[in-house]
């Protein structure tokens, strides 16, 4: 059976997160009825990035096999059989029948965005955080850099998370302001449940002013979820792009 890794888009609004949940929509749902409509039997498809619900994704990464070889058709026909949802295959190609999207990946990136205004979001409704008290971009980029190496990241760890353990090795994590636009992006092998709202949302507290820059450094040598800050809402995080080994 050829298998397909999938370049996919979707606005996580309408979905109760990436993994199939009975009765609920989600994103791998949407795509395994898809994938069925297109070959003809059931179809398990294999995401990099369990993202959750109301999240966001420019460059999620899946697989699947299917019983017919169907070369360049399968993201027209998968995009076919999507419609209404709010989700795209940019991309669809044979790979190796020992690729695995979540296993094989040596790096995922998320972004963060906030909307730094008073005025109410139109265009970006659903799609970022409006946070209207001013914040300071240096700020919260100067703190962000205690996250940066290898941590127990307890602190910023969601009490339902599955995870074995809460040691992860975080290799950049920058914060940039484009006038009313303050972007978050960090990068990692991978990431604990919300651990990347949980910093977002601990973040814009240092940015507002109510905790000082090392008060991040010091919340997250507490390895403690009581110490964490708030939790910025779903509806700005982004699973931007999954990396690969050259010979995966």
């Amino acid at each position: 059976m050829p298998r397909y890794r999938l370049l996919i888009e979707y606005h996580g609004g309408p979905f109760q997160g990436w993994q199939k949940l009975p009765d609920v929509p989600t994103v791998q749902g949407a795509l395994e009825e898809a994938a069925a409509k297109l070959d003809g039997a059931p179809v398990d498809i294999y995401g990099a990035g369990r993202t959750d619900s109301g999240v966001h994704a420019t460059g999620q990464v899946a697989h699947m096999d299917l019983r017919i070889d169907r070369r360049d058709k399968v993201a027209d026909a998968m995009n076919f059989h999507l419609r209404p949802h709010p989700i795209a295959v940019l991309k669809a190609e044979r790979v190796a029948d020992d690729f695995h999207a979540r296993f094989n990946a040596t790096q995922r990136h998320y972004r963060y965005i906030v909307i730094n205004r008073r005025a109410d979001l139109s265009l970006d409704r659903g799609l970022a955080w409006r946070v209207p008290s001013k914040l300071d971009a240096d700020a919260m980029h100067a703190a962000a850099q205690a996250f940066v190496g290898t941590h127990d990241f307890s602190t910023f760890r969601d009490t339902d998370c599955q995870a074995l353990t809460p040691v992860k090795t975080l290799k950049e994590f920058t914060v940039s302001r484009y006038g009313e636009r303050v972007e978050f992006t960090c990068r990692a092998q991978s990431f604990i449940h919300r651990q990347v709202r949980s910093m977002v949302g601990s973040l814009v507290d240092v940015g507002r002013g109510r905790q000082p820059v090392g008060w991040i450094a010091d919340i997250l040598a507490q390895a403690d979820r009581s110490a964490c800050g708030p939790v910025a809402p779903a509806e700005g995080l982004y699973l931007e792009k999954v990396d690969y080994a050259a010979d995966s």
